[in-house]
């Protein structure tokens, strides 16, 4: 696992060959050898970065949990979706609670970005990182976003 300090605290990410198959928050300082995902990460971190393009697996889940996933992967750059509106995409307008229990598996968080993923009406609740690295993740992308849209 590398490890890379960042605004959220110390993020550990696992890799199998190219592709990253794991990000855990408040993970403890160690090896940061460099690998593709560590740079992006630092980038996105510095707002350098809107769209990761290291190859990432998702792996495990349910068959329902890789469904949410794919539709967080999907969700673009400084935007935000309700768990609600997740769970009317995948043709099950009742599942907002399920959809937000699979973003909180989420195998790769930051990278498939379910800190996207809002209550109805745009409220904050639920996030595997806690609210606060939500709210951080959240505020450097409206940033970024509005510091592209003035330039």
């Amino acid at each position: 696992m590398f490890v890379i300090e960042t605004p959220i605290g110390p993020l550990g990410v696992t890799v199998d060959g190219p592709a990253v198959v794991g990000v855990r928050f408040a993970a403890r300082p160690g090896p940061s050898t460099e690998h593709p995902a560590v740079e992006q990460l630092r980038d996105y971190f510095s707002g350098a970065l809107t769209d990761f393009t290291v190859p990432f697996e998702l792996r495990g889940g349910s068959e329902f949990e890789r469904a949410v996933w794919g539709e967080i992967a999907k969700i673009p750059y400084g935007e935000m979706i309700t768990y609600g509106a997740i769970a009317t995409a995948l043709g099950d307008p009742g599942a907002a609670r399920a959809v937000g229990t699979a973003c909180n598996r989420n195998p790769i968080p930051v990278i498939v970005p379910c800190h996207r993923v809002v209550g109805a009406g745009g409220k904050m609740v639920g996030f595997g990182g806690g609210l606060d690295r939500k709210r951080i993740l959240l505020e450097i992308e409206a940033r970024v976003a509005l510091q592209k849209a003035w330039s």
